[in-house]
Parts: structure tokens; sequence; C-alpha cells
């Protein structure tokens, strides 16, 4: 997990925030980047990627991926060319069964195609 939060945080653009939430380590736009904050309680900030070990498990959701369709369409044609594992994936949860599995490369150039403006993360909802 470490060298998952380390990717995250060297890559993901300028404007986004650190914390725990959801009790996870999460990233995450604050109101000053989106004022507006998390459409299901607008006094949060908005939630972008959380990792997590689960019991069975590793867990990255990332919020990219559920809102902006030309980055999920990008994200599934190119996964399988960087790893033999199945995609298994919700709406916005991407779960890997071992740590080994996961290609950091790739997430890596996921994390670097996520939304900015000017340093100032935003986010478009469906």
């Amino acid at each position: 997990m470490r060298d998952l939060r380390q990717t995250i945080v060297d890559n993901l653009p300028k404007g986004f925030e650190e914390t725990m939430s959801y009790g996870m380590n999460g990233y995450i736009v604050p109101h000053t980047g989106y004022p507006i904050g998390y459409h299901c309680d607008p006094n949060l900030p908005l939630p972008f990627v959380h990792i997590a070990a689960q019991k069975n498990f590793y867990a990255l959701y990332h919020g990219g991926l559920y809102s902006q369709p030309n980055l999920l369409h990008w994200f599934t044609e190119t996964y399988p060319k960087h790893t033999s594992a199945r995609l298994d994936m919700g709406k916005s949860c991407v779960r890997f069964k071992k740590r080994s599995i996961f290609p950091m490369l790739f997430w890596r150039n996921c994390f670097r195609k996520s939304p900015s403006n000017n340093g100032s993360p935003s986010m478009n909802r469906r």
C-alpha cells in the first residue's frame, strides 16, 4: 500500500489533498478547487481517490472513472495491456486479489490523466 500511496501522491495534479476519510487513505478536491463540494453533502469536499486493504482484496476507488467517460474508456481499453489479471471493477472501485498483480506504471499514467483546471482540480458530475 505504501507504493500505491506514493504513486498517487507523485502523480495526481496539484490541488488535491491527502486525507483520511471513510476509514481509508483519501485524496480529495478541497472546496477551494470545487466550491459546491460533494453532491451527497455539500459541506464535505469532493472525494476523488481512496485506497484500502480489505479482508480479501485491495481496493482503489477512483471517482474520475465514474464521472469522466473518456477516462473510463481509456482505462478499460488500456488496463488489459498492463496485466494478465482480469479487471474486477464496479462503478469506481477497482479490486485486486494480490498486490503483485497491481500494474503500478499503468496507475501512474491513470493518475496523471486525472482532471485538472490550471492546477485546481474539478470534476463534472453525471
